[in-house]
């Protein structure tokens, strides 16, 4: 997964972003159009969008909610427009925050840093109404805790840290279970199951944890 998608249709603007984000250690795709990030997007996933309001052909605003049609992941919009009206769109449709250009770049860097410390770097992480404790061990739907084994938790915590990513099953089973593990590659397809019968509405036609014919799956 990547850590940051910019988007930004001026290559010259989007590439200093990206270097000064590098410069910060987040690994980051430069995207010059909003086709092209969600392209990105739906092949890495990723952490945080720093996303252009004005792109040609499908802008900002139609960006922010084809990602918000099935992710929560942190939004923050980039615009020289600073109408009150485009703040309060941007901020309906789903973004996080809404900066003016020009921005003031340390500004801006210590917004990505909060919103990763926050959301990647606590010992919780909530998607939704689903929440883990990791330093706890326990995940909670809706306020209720759901008992899970220690692979079951195993297997959803590497899931929800690469939301929105394919992962293949030999990674899964490596991951989880170890390279130099005894136990048949079977078993981790016993896991999915549990895991969807425990948080899935429909365990035979899941909305979170999705089967990606003939390479793995997929958290969602």
């Amino acid at each position: 997964m990547a850590d940051i998608i910019v988007v930004e249709d001026n290559e010259e603007i989007g590439g200093l972003l990206s270097d000064f984000l590098r410069a910060e250690g987040y690994d980051t795709y430069l995207a010059l159009s909003g086709e092209e990030a969600l392209e990105i997007y739906e092949a890495e996933g990723a952490k945080l969008v720093l996303l252009d309001l004005l792109l040609p052909n499908l802008d900002g605003f139609g960006v922010c909610s084809k990602i918000r049609e099935h992710h929560n992941t942190p939004i923050i919009m980039l615009s020289a427009q600073n109408g009150k009206e485009d703040k309060l769109n941007g901020l309906l449709l789903g973004a996080d925050d809404y900066m003016e250009k020009p921005y003031d770049i340390d500004i801006l860097l210590a917004k990505v840093k909060g919103i990763m410390k926050r959301r990647y770097f606590s010992d919780q992480i909530v998607d939704g109404t689903l929440k883990m404790d990791k330093a706890g061990r326990r995940v909670y739907e809706a306020g209720q805790e759901i008992v899970l084994t220690t692979k079951e938790f195993d297997l959803l915590l590497y899931f929800m840290e690469n939301k929105g990513k394919v992962l293949k099953k030999e990674e899964l089973f490596h991951k989880i279970w170890g390279v130099d593990s005894e136990s048949e590659p079977q078993t981790l397809t016993v896991h999915i199951k549990w895991l969807r019968e425990k948080l899935e509405k429909d365990p035979k036609n899941p909305e979170r944890i999705l089967t990606v014919w003939g390479v793995g799956y997929r958290y969602i």
